[in-house]
């Protein structure tokens, strides 16, 4: 099964290239889902929708899990996230002042299952200074503990470093959740709104 993390384009594992590896898709093909993706104005949902319908015609890989999310500046200035969620691990939202809540909207199935239902949306408003963290399953995994486990440790470091820049505090997080005997490929976007 492979597994993918977007926002407004792909981010799988760490790149295109492991977006493209995991689906099975070649290079021409990669660029005109990137292509696609970009410049579709349409929600989330429907952009996946049409990704998970063509897919099985495309490649082999039978499953897979993305995240697919679009951040927008509204006229009057506000930040809002749209996002919809195949089967992965849920976008961490958290606030200048530290509170740290996942964004469990919008989840649906994961790729490639054929079965022809309607995929959700969930939004919400990113307030200003507010770090969304987008990640891959093998930073909260680990067989010895549970998965809520592994995501509860996940929002309490990540609540605690809300001050630390985005990048020390993309840095900090991995070295305070990446379970130590994991192997599993780890991959992290953080998104920090500006305060304007």
């Amino acid at each position: 099964m492979g597994a993918g993390l977007a926002l407004n384009r792909p981010f799988g594992r760490a790149s295109w290239q492991g977006v493209r590896r995991q689906l099975g898709l070649t290079m021409p093909l990669t660029i005109a889902a990137v292509a696609y993706a970009w410049a579709q104005e349409e929600p989330p949902s429907s952009i996946v929708s049409r990704l998970d319908r063509s897919a099985m015609h495309i490649t082999d890989v039978t499953m897979a899990t993305l995240l697919f999310a679009r951040l927008d500046r509204e006229g009057d200035g506000r930040w809002t996230l749209t996002w919809t969620n195949a089967g992965h691990p849920p976008p961490l939202l958290v606030t200048r002042d530290g509170e740290a809540r996942f964004l469990t909207g919008g989840h649906g199935m994961l790729l490639g299952t054929a079965l022809e239902r309607p995929r959700p949306d969930g939004q919400v408003e990113v307030p200003p200074g507010a770090t969304l963290l987008f990640y891959t399953d093998g930073l909260i995994e680990e067989p010895s503990r549970s998965l809520d486990d592994g995501l509860e440790l996940l929002r309490t470091h990540a609540a605690t470093l809300a001050e630390h820049p985005p990048a020390r505090f993309t840095d900090l997080v991995l070295d305070r959740t990446r379970p130590t005997g994991n192997d599993d490929d780890v991959a992290l976007l953080t998104v920090r709104v500006p305060v304007e």
